[in-house]
């Protein structure tokens, strides 16, 4: 074999430092997830606060930057490997149907949950905790009856549809903490093919999976801003009615443009996605930025620190403007790379 085929091979493999400060990465991470778990139950408000109001709205960026580094440390990730990595997972392999169907359950799931936190989850630190207990397991399950990522990290999780999505234009690309020989275990690996629209084929499920995010989450994500948190203690069936409707609503229109806009060729399939991938993060951030310094559409909804009283409303517009046209810049106009969100390792069939 070629030598430097042989190196190349090599050098996508942890050294041993390598692999020393990603599993210690990874440990502090799942620590700081066990103790954000217990903060929601025995101080929910501290727990709520760092969870909601502080990891969440980081987490977009780091997609859009660095998917392969968050994807590396998740502790739902983590969570799910640890069957494999200590040797007790049935590691079946899923067909291609089958990986299809848990991708598309998992846009579904993002669709399904996210209403849920102005239903409680933002506002009830039991509720937020057991919501995060139940994901836990099910990501364990699923990791310990399946190959490696293939259920839970590249299918059923709700936030891989997310990094997909933003994870186009991505600035590191480290190597893989998780996989130390490649199993072929989903096809194509997110992990190790550009990510924008790298799953555009003529698979039904992934090929909808993928359009219904893409077109239907920017109009998603603005009707979603535009609804209140409720107290599950005083909540009515109008209200629960009424925070699954406006975003599906905003859902439905923003997938019904995209289909049209596909439909009549106006623009290239993989140049529209990456318009409506600006379009949802710049719109999560127009609203979230706000919200966290007290100038939210609903006073105290989501709010960190109240600085309303110290900084002019003129700041807030022009740090909306900024962060707008940032990521207009980034995934629109800034030229598109090639990078993966990995490097992959060296092949090894089981």
């Amino acid at each position: 074999m070629n030598k430097a085929f042989l190196g190349q091979q090599a050098s996508t493999v942890l050294s041993g430092k390598e692999f020393r400060l990603w599993r210690t990465a990874q440990t502090l991470l799942f620590i700081i997830g066990l103790t954000l778990v217990s903060l929601l139950f025995f101080k929910p408000q501290i727990g709520l606060t760092l969870f909601w109001d502080v990891l969440i709205p980081v987490a977009p960026a780091l997609f859009v930057f660095a998917a392969g580094i968050w994807r590396n440390i998740c502790p739902l990730g983590t969570t799910s490997l640890l069957p494999l990595h200590f040797n007790f997972s049935k590691r079946k392999r899923l067909s291609l149907h089958q990986q299809g169907k848990l991708q598309l359950i998992g846009v579904i799931l993002l669709f399904l949950l996210v209403p849920l936190r102005h239903l409680g989850l933002n506002l009830n630190g039991w509720l937020t905790g057991s919501f995060l207990v139940l994901t836990g397991l099910t990501a364990f399950i699923f990791g310990s009856i399946y190959e490696w990522k293939s259920s839970w990290c590249a299918g059923l999780c709700p936030v891989h549809p997310v990094e997909k999505f933003y994870g186009s234009n991505t600035v590191v690309t480290p190597k893989n903490a998780h996989c130390g020989t490649c199993k072929n275990c989903v096809l194509p690996c997110p992990d190790s093919n550009q990510q924008l629209g790298n799953e555009l084929n003529n698979r039904p499920l992934q090929r909808f999976a993928e359009r219904l995010l893409f077109g239907g989450f920017p109009g998603f994500i603005w009707a979603w801003f535009h609804v209140q948190d409720f107290h599950i203690t005083a909540l009515s069936l109008q209200e629960g009615l009424l925070a699954y409707f406006i975003p599906f609503a905003g859902m439905a229109t923003s997938f019904l443009i995209f289909c049209l806009l596909l439909k009549y060729e106006i623009l290239e399939e993989k140049t529209l996605i990456r318009i409506f991938g600006a379009a949802s993060i710049s719109a999560y951030y127009w609203y979230r930025i706000p919200a966290l310094l007290g100038f939210g559409l609903f006073p105290g909804d989501g709010e960190l620190v109240d600085l309303s009283g110290i900084i002019l409303p003129q700041v807030m517009v022009a740090l909306q403007i900024f962060s707008l046209s940032f990521f207009i810049y980034w995934m629109i106009i800034r030229p598109a790379n090639s990078k993966q969100w990995m490097y992959r390792p060296p092949f090894k069939p089981n």
